[in-house]
C-alpha cells in the first residue's frame, strides 16, 4: 500500500498530538505530555518555533493508518551565526515501519532542500526549548525525568535506514542522594566562596524578568563559541523559557551565583520531576487530573538538573560545586531521592568532568544524527 506524507496546518493538530498514545503502552517509561500545553509548545506559544525561521509539520500516513509524524524546520538565527545551511527534525514518532519511516524522512529532506538546506539534524529540541533532544539508545527501561526523552529502541534503527549517521551523543548521570559524597564539598566550597568573594541566591520569582537578564548575561558569557549547535538565546526564546519553565521551578532549587559587586557570575536550574505526576494526569487538564496533580505534586521525590553555566573567569574556583552543593543539599532537605544530570553534550568535557567529580553515574545516552543532502 502507498505512503502518503502531508503537512498540516496549527488547525488541524488533534491527530497529530495524540498520535504517540497509539505507540506506548500505560506502563511504558514514556510520560505523556499535558496535550494542552503541548499545543502551546508546537505552535510557538511556548517555544521559539516560528520566531527563527520556517517550519512544518508532517504527518506519513498508509492508507488511512498514521504511520509516523515529525516536525522539520529552519533555525535561521543560528544558521547565520554559525554560516550553516542546515535543517532540523523534531518531535519524530512512529510504528515500527521502515518504508514510512523513509517516507517521512524523505520528504522532510525535500523540505529542507527547498528551504536551503545542504544538511539536516535530529531529532532536535524545538528552538527554544531544552527537551526532546536525541534518540535514547540504552537503558530503556528505567523513569523518563521531566523535560526528558524516552522512545523505543527501534527509532535508531529507522532513522540509520534512512541513511542517517551519530553526530553526537548526549548523557545523563544519576545517584541517589544519599549515595553522594558531599563530605569534601562541605568543607572545600566555604574556603572558595570566601577566597574568590561569591556568594549565592536562590532565583527571585517577584523579580523574574531581572533575574532572566542575569541569567541571560551569564549565558552570553559562559557559552563557548565552538560549540557547534547552540548560540546564545534571543529574545523570543527568553520568553518562551520564562513561560514554559517558571510554572513548575521550584526556586528553593535555582541558583544564582554573584561576584563581590553583586554581578551574575554563574546559574544553576534543578528542576522537580513533574514527569512523576504528569503520568498520573494521562496527557489531559480536567477536574479529576487537576486534583491528582495537587495531590501527586506533593509526592515528587526525584529532581533533574538540567541547567548550569559558570562565566570563564570563574571556573575552576568552586562555584560549580558551590551551586551543586547547595541543590543537593536542600534537595535532600525537601524529601527528594534521588537526582538527574542532563543532558550533557559529549564535548562538554568540562561539565562532564565536573559531574563525575560531584559522583553522578551514567546511565543514558541520547543520540543526534546527521545527514549530508547536497
Amino acid at each position: 500500500m502507498e505512503y502518503k506524507v502531508i503537512e498540516i496546518d496549527d488547525e488541524d493538530l488533534n491527530e497529530f498530538i495524540r498520535f504517540p498514545y497509539s505507540i506506548y503502552s500505560e506502563d511504558s517509561p514514556w510520560v505523556p505530555p499535558l496535550r494542552k500545553e503541548y499545543r502551546k509548545y508546537i505552535t510557538g506559544k511556548t517555544s521559539a518555533v516560528y520566531s527563527v525561521g520556517p517550519s512544518t509539520k508532517l504527518m506519513c500516513y498508509k492508507g488511512d493508518v498514521l504511520t509516523a509524524r515529525c516536525i522539520v524546520g529552519v533555525n535561521e538565527e543560528l544558521n547565520e551565526a554559525k554560516n550553516y545551511h542546515e535543517a532540523y527534525i523534531s518531535e519524530f514518532e512512529s510504528f515500527n515501519d521502515k518504508e514510512g519511516a523513509k517516507a517521512l524522512f524523505a520528504y522532510a529532506e525535500k523540505w529542507a532542500l527547498k528551504h536551503g538546506a545542504d544538511t539536516i539534524k535530529g531529532p532536535l529540541a524545538l528552538p527554544g526549548g531544552d527537551d526532546n533532544r536525541g534518540f535514547l539508545i540504552d537503558n530503556f527501561t528505567d523513569p523518563t525525568y521531566v523535560m526528558n526523552v524516552y522512545n523505543p529502541p527501534y527509532y535508531n534503527d529507522l532513522i540509520q535506514e534512512a541513511g542517517y549517521e551519530k553526530y553526537f551523543d548526549v548523557y545523563g548521570f544519576m545517584s541517589a542522594m544519599e549515595d553522594v559524597n558531599i563530605l569534601r564539598y562541605q568543607r572545600l566550597v566555604p574556603i572558595a566562596m570566601k577566597r574568590y568573594h561569591f556568594t549565592l541566591e536562590n532565583l527571585d520569582l517577584n523579580n523574574l524578568d531581572k533575574e532572566l537578564e542575569d541569567i541571560k548575561t551569564v549565558i552570553e558569557k559562559a557559552l563557548p563559541r565552538e560549540w557547534a549547535d547552540f548560540i546564545p538565546p534571543g529574545e523570543e526564546e527568553y520568553l518562551s523559557i520564562k513561560n514554559s519553565i517558571a510554572p513548575l521551578c521550584d526556586p528553593d532549587l535555582i541558583y544564582i551565583a554573584r561576584d563581590e559587586n553583586r554581578n551574575p557570575i554563574g546559574f544553576n536550574i534543578t528542576m522537580p520531576d513533574y514527569n512523576q505526576v504528569l503520568k498520573k494526569m494521562k496527557g489531559s487538564m480536567n477536574p479529576i487530573s487537576m486534583l491528582k496533580f495537587l495531590y501527586y505534586r506533593k509526592k515528587i521525590d526525584r529532581a533533574r538538573l538540567f541547567v548550569l553555566f559558570v562565566t570563564p573567569e570563574f571556573r575552576n574556583k568552586g562555584v560549580t560545586a558551590a551551586m551543586y552543593l547547595r541543590s543537593h543539599t536542600t534537595a535532600m532537605k525537601k524529601g527528594y531521592k534521588s537526582m538527574e544530570g542532563s543532558t550533557i553534550w559529549e564535548y562538554n568535557e568540562a561539565m562532564l568532568r565536573d559531574i563525575h567529580a560531584i559522583g553522578l553515574t551514567p546511565y543514558k545516552t541520547w543520540r543526534i544524527y546527521i545527514k549530508k543532502l547536497a
